[in-house]
């Protein structure tokens, strides 16, 4: 799966899998992690998608 991920794709799954060791560490079941890390995916994913809109049209027009 890590084979064909993009760049944003593996940052989220980094940063859910240190999340996901955290809430372990806090004693959370794995129904409720698997909601807050699903939630977490989704807001970063979207977060990162808007960031590299953003970006695109920053650039002056016949950069791209």
């Amino acid at each position: 799966m890590r084979d064909d991920a993009n760049l944003n794709q593996l940052l989220v799954l980094a940063n859910m899998e240190s999340y996901n060791t955290i809430l372990i560490e806090q004693g959370k079941p794995q129904s409720e992690r698997l909601i807050l890390l699903r939630n977490l995916a989704i807001r970063q994913m979207d977060t990162l998608a808007s960031i590299n809109l953003s970006a695109v049209s920053a650039l002056p027009e016949g950069d791209i």
